[in-house]
């Protein structure tokens, strides 16, 4: 069932799957590359930043070492000599050495030897000029260091975002969805699907897709098939309501009218839903309101007596508002549950046969008017619908021979369109071959999902 619609919609999965996944290799790949070459130079940059710095500092601790030497060399020269000089000429020895070397280094001992006056160092000021050289070196180090961080930003730091894309991030944009998109369109209106139940279905897709994330654990293909999900639930769920709790809540008997053209299957439909009830636990009347067919009395009696339940006809030519009024009356007398009236095979445009519905819900009061065509009419299906619905306000559709329609256009579009849900579909020729509509399930179904 649907097998058509099924396929396409798997391709378009397939479809936005690949591209976005082809596009987030392609992104991680281009990020690697340039994160590589940013790479290579800037362990290059940032050494060469970080070696001058250590040159200079080296220089002037060689300077240091010089001037301390010559310095304890001299002193000791001066120690050695016959006339040794006094205090103020140490002094001013050690003085002018000191001056003449780049750095010179503060000396504890040197000081002591060379000023008695003082128990405070002389050449304090000198050791401060020390420290901007080193500070010099641990500023070029840092330099080099956030110089590494800013390339890690355009770098590595691109190749994680490039990770966190193909993994996680954003993977649908609308680019990627233009051609799948349009693909989709097209097979949505091959398969019968209604044109503005496909462009609502297109439109919900985008707005779900277009710049949406996922988490780590899903799939590119999880993703869409979530939109997808939601986008045909959305149409097919349209009016929906549980159709059981309704027969249940109603006062009894439950009176339900059938519609629809010839040929659909509605007689037969009214038969299988006979014996639907009754497996309910509910009894039913099957009243014929097709008075001007030929043959219309002699078939639903087949089926009236094939499931044991009582008939109720009028001779053909008969008024089918009267007929349908008995049936209820009968029901009533007998304490039946349901009364299942049939009616003539109409057009929207047989303004007769719509004014014989107009008369049957003015005289017998349905609860429930319900129209009936084939799943495989497609469009024609969906339009007919609209034009019942427009005519006599049908609460609900039953589509026919779904089990032979692999497109599915009909069971999507008709809800949307008419705001009245479906709520049967016949699957078979046998009685018991209908199934209760369930949107969830028939959604599930179209994406796979409940194999």
């Amino acid at each position: 069932m649907f097998d058509g619609l099924k396929k396409k919609l798997n391709r378009f999965r397939n479809d936005v799957e690949e591209t976005a996944e082809e596009k987030a290799e392609a992104a991680a790949d281009e990020a690697e590359a340039d994160a590589d070459a940013e790479a290579e130079s800037a362990p290059a940059d940032a050494e060469h930043a970080a070696v001058e710095p250590e040159a200079s500092g080296a220089g002037d601790a060689d300077s240091e070492s010089d001037a301390v030497g010559d310095a304890d060399a001299d002193s000791e020269a001066d120690a050695v000599g016959d006339a040794p000089a006094d205090a103020a000429s140490a002094s001013a020895a050690v003085e002018s050495e000191s001056e003449s070397a780049a750095t010179p280094e503060p000396d504890s001992e040197v000081d002591a030897d060379t000023d008695t006056d003082t128990d405070e160092p002389t050449d304090e000021p000198a050791a401060d000029a020390a420290e901007p050289r080193e500070s010099l070196a641990s500023d070029a180090a840092k330099a080099a260091l956030t110089e590494e961080d800013d390339d890690d930003s355009s770098g590595p730091g691109r190749l994680r975002r490039a990770a966190a894309f193909a993994t996680g991030k954003v993977v649908i944009e609308e680019e990627d969805l233009e051609d799948p998109l349009w693909e989709l369109e097209m097979a949505l209106l091959q398969s019968d699907v209604e044109m503005q139940v496909a462009e609502e279905i297109l439109e919900t897709i985008r707005e779900k897709l277009i710049g949406e994330t996922r988490k780590q654990v899903q799939s590119t293909g999880q993703l869409v098939s979530e939109a997808l999900h939601d986008a045909l639930y959305e149409v097919i769920s349209v009016g929906q309501f549980d159709f059981d709790q309704r027969i249940a809540e109603a006062d009894k008997p439950v009176t339900l009218i059938f519609t629809g053209i010839n040929g659909v299957g509605k007689t037969t439909t009214i038969a299988k839903l006979a014996r639907y009830f009754e497996k309910q636990g509910y009894s039913t009347v099957l009243a014929n309101g097709d008075t001007y067919r030929a043959g219309a009395n002699e078939q639903i009696r087949e089926h009236a007596e094939a499931l044991g339940k009582k008939l109720i006809a009028h001779e053909q030519g008969g008024d089918p508002a009267a007929v349908i009024y008995d049936g209820v009356e009968y029901a009533e007398a007998h304490d039946i549950d349901i009364v299942l009236g049939d009616t003539a095979g109409r057009l929207h445009t047989s303004n007769d046969l719509m004014a014989q519905l107009e008369k049957i819900d003015r005289v017998v009061g349905p609860d429930l008017t319900l129209f009936v065509d084939e799943a495989v009419a497609g469009q024609d299906a969906v339009e007919r619908a609209r034009q019942f619905n427009d005519a006599a306000a049908i609460d609900g559709a039953i589509l026919t021979k779904a089990d032979a329609d692999s497109n599915g256009g009909a069971a999507i579009s008709i809800a949307y369109v008419t705001g009245k849900p479906i709520l049967f579909l016949g699957v078979g020729q046998g009685y018991d071959h209908i199934e209760k509509f369930d949107p969830e399930q028939m959604v599930n179904r179209l994406l796979g999902e409940d194999e």
